[in-house]
């Protein structure tokens, strides 16, 4: 398991692990190439959206030579004293910021003076430069964009919404983070760890629909676009569970590979090496930050959730053009995914929860609400018959 990219490079090249590269998790690596995996796949999707004539551009008003409002330098100043408060803390106390850079960034530990300098420094050079480009008599243009020149917009929209909305749903994922939550509020939800993927979907989706409706776009369309790029993030994140090792694997599993099992033995049951949580038992010999493995193999599910995003990705790219009805796509997405969850979760170690006498996992609750979705949603449209 490589839990950041100094393990990695002592895999590749044979350099001595937890140095500077440390402060780079695998996991937050893969969860920035999901992002960018599913802006590309999404970009690709909204101009042909755009080509067939289905999303259009909108009118953006352009401000040039205004002077600075107080919101704008109140912003920047936030930026400066963000970068005051935590740089030179993080600099001066670089082996406890090391091992784990979130949860030093989400506290309250930082240099109070540096960061009231640098909040002044930033609010007065913002004024200072909006006053020195300010212009006796200030342009107003309008100018259009086109959807997928938002792009930009949206990802950082869907990245935030969903870090935001992964990590509530986590404190409500078990009755043990909710006493957690219960106890102390403010450490769970500036906890760095603990994310629920579908809290981040449904938070993310909301987020990013509200923004694409006041933008113009039609969502129903963006749906459509939007869904083979969700189940490939879905795969890459997955990827990053598997190789940070960062406790979404499976229930144990001794058992011998059956005769028909043609993968590596690793792909039946691992015990995760190194992993990010440093759960199970020490490893002989090991004398670096991260040296535990589980004492007995479990299912690697996160590598099983890969490769059938990718099985559901294929699906989707492949029927894109077929459908004809706008949102059938989005909803087949939301089947699939479902479907693919809910029996995941049965080799999962998720905790239960207890809902009018039922036992099941959160993603089990969740994913049996999408597969109602999904189907609810694909009968409905094909019955109302309304063609693009």
């Amino acid at each position: 398991m490589y839990p950041d990219l100094s393990y990695f490079f002592h895999a590749l090249l044979g350099t001595t692990p937890d140095n500077g590269l440390s402060i780079l998790k695998t996991f937050g690596v893969f969860l920035i190439l999901a992002f960018l995996a599913s802006a590309y796949v999404f970009n690709l999707e909204l101009k042909r959206k755009e080509e067939q004539g289905f999303l259009k551009a909108s009118v953006e008003k352009q401000k040039t030579g205004f002077p600075a409002t107080w919101q704008e330098i109140v912003t920047n100043a936030l930026f400066g004293f963000i970068l005051g408060f935590k740089l030179p803390y993080v600099f001066q106390h670089f082996q406890e910021f090391r091992p784990d850079p979130a949860g030093i960034i989400l506290s309250g530990k930082g240099t109070w003076l540096w960061g009231i300098l640098a909040a002044a420094g930033f609010g007065f050079y913002k004024y200072w430069d909006s006053k020195r480009k300010a212009l006796d008599k200030p342009l107003l243009k309008e100018i259009k964009v086109m959807p997928h020149e938002r792009i930009g917009d949206i990802t950082i929209l869907a990245a935030v919404s969903g870090i935001i909305g992964a990590r509530l749903f986590s404190i409500i994922e078990s009755e043990e983070n909710i006493k957690a939550f219960i106890r102390d509020p403010l450490e769970q939800l500036l906890s760095g760890s603990g994310l629920a993927i579908y809290g981040g979907l449904i938070v993310a989706f909301i987020a990013v629909y509200w923004y694409v409706q006041k933008k113009g776009m039609k969502p129903i369309y963006v749906m459509d676009a939007v869904a083979p790029a969700l189940i490939v993030g879905y795969g890459v994140g997955r990827l990053g569970c598997q190789f940070s090792g960062d406790g979404d694997w499976g229930i144990t599993n001794t058992a011998e590979p059956p005769g028909w099992w043609f993968l590596p033995d690793w792909a039946w049951s691992y015990t995760y090496p190194h992993n990010v949580l440093n759960e199970g038992v020490p490893i002989e010999g090991c004398v670096w930050d991260y040296c535990h493995e589980l004492a007995q193999g479990v299912y690697p599910t996160p590598i099983y959730e890969a490769f059938f995003s990718l099985v559901i990705f294929l699906i989707l790219w492949a029927m894109r053009r077929r459908f004809t009805i706008p949102g059938m796509l989005f909803f087949l997405y939301v089947l699939l995914n479902g479907i693919e969850r809910f029996f995941i979760e049965k080799i999962r170690t998720n905790p239960d929860i207890t809902v009018f006498g039922m036992e099941a996992t959160q993603a089990e609750y969740v994913s049996g609400l999408l597969i109602l979705t999904g189907i609810v949603g694909m009968v409905y449209l094909r019955f109302r018959g309304k063609s693009a």
